[in-house]
This record gives C-alpha cells, structure tokens and sequence, in this order.
C-alpha cells in the first residue's frame, strides 16, 4: 500500500522546486536548439533516449516493468496524452515566444484542480486554497501583461497549441490520479509515458517531413539532447511522478506556476531580457498562491 500525504513537507517542496528549475530552463533550452534540430525531432529523441534510461534504472533496480498489473491500458492513455503534449509544446515553440508557451501551459494545475476533486475527494480545494490558485495564475498574467496586448506577439496558432498542451498535461494527472498507475511504480508511469510518446513524435516528425541535419549536428545541440533527454526526461519527470503517488496532486501542481517565473529568469540570463518590476510583483503573489493552496486543513477523505 502506497503511503499517500495530506500535506506537502520540506522533501516536497524542495523537490518541486528543482523540479520547476529545470522545467523553466528546458523552455530555453529548446527554443534556442530549434536553428541546429527541427522541433519534433528534439521531442522524438529526447522521448527515446528518457526511456532507455528509465529501463536501465529499473533494471539496476530490479523494477518490474513487464508485469501483468492492469495498468496497460491506463499507461498508454497516459502515453498517447503526454505525447500530444509535447507534440504540441515543440509545434507551439517555433510559433511564438517561449515565454507565452509557458503562460499558457501552466494553465494546467486548473484542469487539475476543477476535475480531479469529482473523483479523488482528498484533493478536493478550500475556498481559500482555490483563490491561491487564481490568484498564482493572475500573477503571471501580470508579469505578462506586456506581451499580451503587443499586436506583434499575438500569433493565436502558437497560443492555441499551448493551451491544448496544458489541457493535455492536466488529464495526464488525471488519468495517473485515478487509474491503477496512481499505485504502480514512478518508474513504470513514467516508462509508458516516454515510450508510447517516442512513437507519437517520430510520427509527427515523418508527417511534418523533418530531417535530420545532413552535416550532423553541433556539439552544443547534443549537450541540450542530453540535458531534455536524460535531466528533464528521466531524472526530473521520475522525480514528478514520485511526488504524484505520495502527495496530493493538486497541491503539487500549484507549485508549477513557478516555472514560468524560472523560464523568463534563465532567458534574461542566456538571452540578455530585461527583468522587469512585474516579474518580482508576481514573484510575490506566486508565493502567497502556493502558501495558500499548501495551506493545512481538513482532508476531506484518506489519500489513496
């Protein structure tokens, strides 16, 4: 039986945040890899290259994988969901700015928050808790009120593919929430993700007809392959779907909305943006969010 907590402790967040570290980095990292690799190419690779790794730790670590546990089909529900994701996160990146792919793909912790209470009533949100949330998302709304109401930013097809990405990702959580993966290993959620989603992306690859480049790649674009691939795709994703089977998910998720703030600190960083007062209000009232939501009450029933 997986012991499941009402609350998040130290170990909890601290995870998250690292977590929201490398997740706000990734944003970067791939928008500046699009010149050296096309987008679906970079989501295929790090997809295949994520699940050998999880394969080989399993085996070190002698986790079953290959076990029949009723978990095929909710695992490849939960795959062909995490790789229209990023099927859609990689589309969107060439069409608008990275920053306005991370706004609307950390729209996520709603779908979470509104659905996820129908069916596991331990999630279930206070009237206190839900206002932190909303008042997290509207900090970003502030941060980026800018590139909202500039003409030129507002290319509405990579929106919409950020917005279908954070859809996509909430009822992932869900379907790994209320399904048999809620008791599987991290390990073996994570497995089914990657490796149903290499085939998703190889797929999307062929029919947007990109290639691989024929004078090879630059040694840079390899180390940003390995830093998706084996950091984000491996080490941090197994970290997330550990935290989702001890921790309410609702909770975790609210601690998402820093990695936007993450994303346009490492840009001002790699690409010389400026860091604007709006960035540090937000900063504040995304902290009040995540106290809020995180802020200890009555479970309304045990976590499964």
């Amino acid at each position: 039986m997986v012991e499941r907590r009402a609350h998040l402790d130290a170990t909890a967040a601290g995870l998250m945040v690292v977590c929201c570290v490398l997740w706000g980095l990734q944003q970067v990292v791939v928008k500046a890899t699009l010149p050296a690799l096309p987008p679906f190419i970079q989501a295929a690779v790090r997809s295949a290259i994520g699940a050998a790794f999880v394969l080989a730790w399993s085996r070190h670590r002698r986790i079953g994988l290959f076990e029949k546990d009723r978990t095929l089909g909710p695992g490849l529900a939960a795959g062909l969901l995490f790789g229209f994701e990023f099927l859609c996160i990689y589309g969107a990146l060439p069409l608008t700015d990275a920053a306005r792919v991370s706004v609307f793909i950390y729209m996520a912790p709603f779908v979470v928050a509104l659905v996820l209470p129908r069916f596991v009533p331990a999630e279930r949100l206070s009237a206190l808790q839900f206002i932190g949330l909303a008042s997290a998302f509207a900090a970003f709304a502030f941060a980026f009120q800018e590139g909202f109401t500039s003409p030129a930013c507002l290319q509405w097809r990579g929106d919409a593919l950020a917005i279908a990405a954070a859809c996509l990702w909430g009822a992932t959580t869900l379907v790994i929430r209320t399904s048999r993966l809620a008791t599987t290993t991290p390990e073996k959620t994570l497995f089914y993700q990657l490796f149903v989603s290499a085939f998703v992306l190889w797929a999307a690859s062929f029919a947007a007809h990109e290639r691989w480049p024929v004078d090879g790649i630059p040694p840079w674009a390899w180390a940003s392959l390995a830093f998706q691939s084996v950091i984000v795709s491996f080490a941090s994703y197994l970290t997330w779907f550990w935290l989702l089977r001890h921790y309410p998910a609702t909770r975790l998720s609210a601690f998402s909305f820093l990695t936007p703030v993450f994303g346009l600190l490492f840009a001002a960083l790699a690409l010389g943006e400026a860091v604007s007062a709006r960035l540090v209000v937000a900063l504040v009232f995304i902290t009040l969010g995540i106290a809020l939501v995180n802020r200890k009450g009555r479970v309304a029933a045990p976590a499964r």
